[in-house]
């Protein structure tokens, strides 16, 4: 019977390790003991330079999960793949996790595929100097005065006439001075 386990990794390698893995189940013909095997991810929309980019990022670096019949030829299958550090479970003995369980790392993952989530990463902060990309007071520069992650939106003061005027924008309308 196929349960889940969660395979340690090296991190930044897990979808290498997943192609791994399936790969030499295929050639050693134990490719019908291995199931499934998914790295948990989410969509996430970051701005760089002014423009919004799209971003898989990782929900659980490092670890890879793998719905697996276990026996010895899969288990050292798995222990021999390059960048793989093992199962996780006690003593070094292989843990199987709930199909619920797993689920919750999946359900995560589908809903963030299914609306990506609008988690803006930014390359600016309070004090930074930035420059207005878009709308009336593009080309002015600035100072960050506050974020607001839940609305997309930074308070910038801007010099209008002498004047430092707060203006509120668009995390993508502004990007930090050179």
């Amino acid at each position: 019977m196929a349960r889940w386990y969660i395979i340690h990794a090296y991190s930044g390698f897990e979808n290498k390790v997943k192609e791994a893995i399936l790969a030499e189940a295929e050639r050693m013909g134990l490719s019908q003991l291995v199931e499934d095997i998914q790295v948990p991810s989410e969509t996430v929309t970051e701005v760089k330079r002014g423009k919004k980019v799209q971003v898989d990022r990782k929900t659980m670096p490092g670890y890879v999960l793998a719905k697996l019949t276990l026996n010895d030829d899969i288990y050292h299958l798995v222990k021999n793949t390059p960048k793989v550090t093992g199962f996780l479970g006690a003593s070094g003995k292989p843990q199987a996790i709930s199909e619920s369980e797993a689920a919750r790392y999946f359900g995560a993952a589908e809903a963030a595929a299914a609306a990506p989530r609008q988690q803006v990463s930014i390359d600016y902060e309070i004090g930074d100097s930035v420059k207005v990309l878009d709308g009336p007071f593009a080309s002015f520069n600035g100072v960050v005065e506050e974020l607001d992650f839940d609305k997309n939106r930074v308070k910038v003061s801007v010099s209008i006439f002498g004047r430092a005027t707060p203006v509120e924008l668009d995390f993508e309308h502004v990007e930090l001075s050179k």
